[in-house]
């Protein structure tokens, strides 16, 4: 049957290769509900839409067979955006599955896709074993994988995209036995899936309710298991409504569809703060234990034990870490700031005993950092990382430039990072890059240039702090690089080392990265900065979730109130959330200042107060041994890293850096003040 032409702008004005929009008929759109008897394999019954004269639905949905369900549909909204509201009414007990899926016009190889917080383009930076075109160029996930709960269609060739997004109230989910193949949920769920299909060569997107995953659904770290579809049960005479938005727009690029995408998605979900009783004082008292209990002296190199501990009980370990999941000195500044404000006489000793021993005993015998020192096994791990030296030296620069404030000097200190940032110019590639790990002889180990931005931070700071042009140059070089190869593609990779992939955190140093240019510059320069800092931004910020992920019952983050918006997800390897921001927040405040774009401090606010949530201290420990060590690995989805699953935490993890992060998130405005740039 052939539908009027009303409907055709109301689900969908796809555009068949440029052209006007399509009609939506059941050539362009198709619908089914599978229905399970337990203990038998599931049903699927295609169904038709009937014309409904009359009544508040468009269409009833109905099937060549009779079936214990009646399905209808109302269509609403604009040229540009309609709205599906979906009515399933019960007149037999049922478990079921229902699915849409749409065609948007473009042929499937002419398109990127986008699930925020977990696809872009096509994935082709992640390995077969984690979700991407490599194995498929098909997919569908559950909704709280991602950061919106939508997916983006892009047409490259024509500069067209369309997008559905889930509509409805997320309160609820349930625990299933299994987590492959047919599955009967043990209660309600509000989770539902969405994705993309390859249709005939057609890119359709893809839709549904509960949640199904295909071609394979993503458990843990690099492992692909079988699909899974889960079933609702729905009593007789019950009902239950779903909704999805659809949009269209035209984007003039995929980086452009990301930002319009985003937008979209904060304006449709509307974030606002979390309301926790944590002010920026409690918290730092709080996670000042870490300082504390943390602290190892008995080491040539004194270090906070922040890495591999165990959530059961927090102990210290052997393993020292510089920069990345250990942090070492930048706690170890913040701990000398923070002890000396508040004369804390064991602080400060403890943050100079760190950064005395670590001039001492913690340079390799080329000038690097020791990045990670195994005391137990007597040994420092030989291969570098342009990452962890980076942070390193980011760390040591803002505890020399503290220490000249007091009137206090550490000239071996300055020869150390001035001696670490010359290497710096000789490791740089032609073409302003960096590699992602090497030798002490500067031989290269990984030579992807997706930890670049990493490196921008100390060689902008050192240009300040040495009054060495020749760094801020290196710096300007970097940026270069970032702007030809990860901004101006949309493709931000590898920079997190312990994975090979799109991940937040390539997206979030560009971002930062240019941002320290531009309070370093002035004039058109600078203005150039801010539009790179601007433009990966988004990406960034595509990471970050703007909504709540339901918890079922059982599950400790939903039983203790767990909000998940403001939370980023980290890669599409790792596919959990975690407090990674450190100076994020204050790209987003500036960038809001100088763009007029109150959406960017509105969702600082947000990202700032969300983050305040899992705080742990006696009687609000939250899963965690010890007062102060906040957590790392919040597994959000039903995604682990080998313990635990959605709900709870994996068992080891690293607070060093979550304690750093959130430090530098309550220490706001110190690279302006570092840098300058009002």
């Amino acid at each position: 049957m052939i539908l009027k032409k009303v409907f055709c702008s109301v689900v969908l004005l796809a555009g068949t290769l440029g052209a006007s929009a399509i009609e939506y008929t059941p050539v362009n759109v198709t619908a089914s509900i599978s229905l399970k008897v337990p203990g038998n394999n599931a049903v699927r019954y295609p169904l038709t839409f009937q014309e409904l004269r009359q009544s508040e639905f468009n269409y009833q949905l109905v099937s060549n067979e009779k079936l214990p369900v009646m399905i209808y549909q109302k269509v609403s909204g604009d040229e540009d955006t309609k709205r599906i509201t979906l009515f399933i009414v019960a007149s037999e007990d049922v478990y079921f599955n229902y699915g849409e899926e749409i065609k948007s016009g473009a042929k499937h190889d002419d398109c990127l896709f986008y699930m925020p917080g977990f696809w872009y383009r096509r994935n082709l930076r992640s390995p077969k074993e984690a979700p991407s075109f490599h194995t498929s160029d098909s997919w569908t996930v559950r909704e709280d994988r991602l950061s919106s709960p939508m997916t983006t269609i892009f047409d490259e060739k024509n500069n067209k995209s369309w997008s559905v997004a889930r509509l409805d109230k997320f309160e609820t989910d349930a625990l299933t036995t299994h987590k492959e193949g047919e599955v009967i949920l043990s209660g309600k769920t509000s989770v539902g899936y969405t994705g993309f299909e390859n249709n005939g060569g057609i890119a359709a997107l893809s839709f549904g309710f509960p949640y199904r995953e295909t071609p394979k659904t993503y458990i843990r770290k690099l492992t692909l298991a079988p699909s899974v579809e889960a079933y609702q049960y729905l009593a007789k005479g019950e009902s239950m409504t779903l909704t999805w938005e659809i949009n269209e727009n035209a984007p003039t690029d995929f980086s452009d569809c990301v930002k319009q995408a985003w937008e979209y998605c904060y304006d449709l979900y509307k974030p606002v703060p979390v309301e926790t009783p944590y002010t920026d004082e409690i918290m730092k008292d709080v996670l000042s234990n870490f300082f504390v209990e943390s602290f190892v002296s008995d080491t040539p190199a004194k270090y906070y034990s922040g890495v591999e501990l165990r959530t059961a009980d927090c102990e210290k370990l052997d393993v020292a870490e510089v920069g990345f999941v250990g942090r070492t000195l930048l706690n170890a500044f913040n701990t000398l700031e923070y002890g000396e404000a508040k004369h804390r006489n064991d602080l400060v000793a403890n943050a100079n005993a760190i950064f005395d021993s670590y001039l001492e005993h913690g340079f390799s015998d080329a000038g690097f950092f020791h990045e990670v020192i195994h005391y137990k096994r007597n040994e420092a791990e030989p291969v570098h990382s342009i990452r962890r030296q980076s942070e390193g030296v980011y760390a040591a620069l803002y505890y020399l430039n503290y220490e000249k404030q007091q009137g206090r000097k550490h000239p071996e200190w300055e020869n150390r990072l001035k001696g670490m940032l010359d290497t710096f110019l000789r490791l740089q590639n032609a073409d302003g890059s960096f590699p992602r790990k090497f030798n002490d002889d500067l031989s290269v180990v990984d030579k992807s240039g997706g930890s670049t931005p990493s490196a921008t931070l100390p060689l902008v700071m050192g240009s300040k702090y040495f009054k060495d042009k020749r760094y801020l140059e290196s710096a300007k070089r970097s940026v270069a690089y970032l702007e030809n190869e990860l901004i101006s593609k949309a493709d931000y990779f590898s920079s997190t080392l312990d994975a090979n992939c799109e991940d937040k955190e390539a997206s979030l140093y560009a971002s930062t990265a240019a941002y320290y240019l531009a309070l370093a510059t002035k004039g058109e320069e600078r203005s150039h900065y801010a539009e790179l800092a601007k433009k990966a931004a988004y990406f960034a910020l595509s990471w970050y979730y703007t909504w709540d992920v339901p918890f079922a019952k059982g599950q400790m983050l939903g039983d203790i109130g767990l909000k998940t918006r403001g939370w980023g997800n980290v890669s599409v390897e790792n596919n959990h959330i975690d407090v990674f921001v450190f100076d994020f927040a204050d790209v987003l405040r500036w960038l809001s200042e100088v763009y007029d774009e109150p959406r960017f401090a509105d969702f600082a606010d947000v990202i700032s107060s969300s983050m305040r949530q899992l705080l742990p201290y006696e009687g609000h420990l939250c899963g965690i041994a010890k007062k102060g060590f906040y957590p790392e690995v919040v597994q959000h989805t039903n995604w682990d890293y080998g313990k635990n699953g959605k709900g709870y935490y994996n068992d080891i993890f690293a607070p060093g850096w979550v304690v750093a992060s959130l430090w530098e998130l309550l220490s706001p405005g110190r690279a302006e003040q570092f840098i300058g740039g009002k």
